[in-house]
């Protein structure tokens, strides 16, 4: 089983976006693939029509009673979406009392990766959906993973942003013992706008070892997909952003 965790500690990159086109490309190849949502925003879970607040399980179930874990009971907490073989373990509100009400207690970084154990022979590959601030939950997915992806959005601002995630990567190499396998992802990208030219630049001038050497274009079919609760990978399948997520997806497996 494969562990990615899409990370950024600055909002609307495409995290996602990431998280869900290359999950449906996983699952249109034949494997199974489970989507955790980590982010008490629920974007991931609403994507898929999930309203989290009114299911009787969640992933905050797993972080509320992490020393009775089992398969079932992690199991117990999934969605079907409109693949057979793409999950969603969602996320609610309550994940954001987290860090307050058992941010301190030992060994709540690695919750999600013992919870993943557990179901590690029924998924192929598992895509992490993270909130873009450091806490608890930021460390469980980073704990959890064997590869972090970092959508950039092609602007000067998220390149700040961007400063600060990897700094983030630095400190928790040191805690964990390990370095990540770490590819930054330009998303966003809008050959027509000089800004985003000169940002990409920048990018690469300032991490291009880390960085994807192809960018994902602005494209309206992930909008559109959104709107229709499935990935655009599925409903779009020759969208130009679609062709650009596969490429992607060519470089992330040739890499392990």
């Amino acid at each position: 089983m494969k562990i990615w965790t899409i990370a950024n500690q600055k909002g609307g990159v495409g995290k996602t976006t990431t998280t869900v086109t290359l999950g449906g490309l996983l699952a249109k190849q034949g494997h199974n693939v489970l989507l955790v949502d980590m982010d008490p925003h629920a974007s991931l879970s609403y994507y898929f029509g999930i309203d989290s607040e009114e299911l009787s399980h969640s992933i905050y179930d797993i972080f509320a009673n992490p020393s009775g874990l089992s398969d079932d009971k992690v199991l117990d907490c999934l969605c079907s979406s409109k693949l057979d073989s793409l999950f969603i373990l969602p996320s609610t509100m309550a994940l954001a009392t987290l860090d307050r009400s058992m941010g301190n207690q030992m060994g709540m970084g690695l919750v999600l990766k013992k919870a993943l154990k557990q179901i590690e022979s029924q998924f192929d590959y598992v895509l992490i959906d993270c909130p873009p601030v450091l806490g608890v939950l930021m460390v469980n997915a980073l704990a959890a993973c064997e590869k972090v992806v970092v959508p950039v959005q092609t602007e000067f601002l998220a390149l700040k942003g961007l400063d600060r995630m990897m700094h983030t990567m630095t400190i928790m190499s040191k805690m964990l013992g390990r370095e990540f396998d770490t590819i930054i992802v330009p998303t966003m990208f809008d050959r027509r706008i000089n800004a985003a030219i000169a940002a990409h630049k920048q990018l690469l001038l300032d991490y291009k070892e880390q960085t994807w050497m192809g960018m994902i274009p602005v494209d309206t079919r992930f909008r559109d997909a959104s709107q229709m609760q499935a990935p655009a990978s599925i409903v779009y399948p020759k969208a130009r952003g679609v062709f650009a997520y596969q490429k992607l997806l060519n470089t992330l497996d040739s890499d392990d």
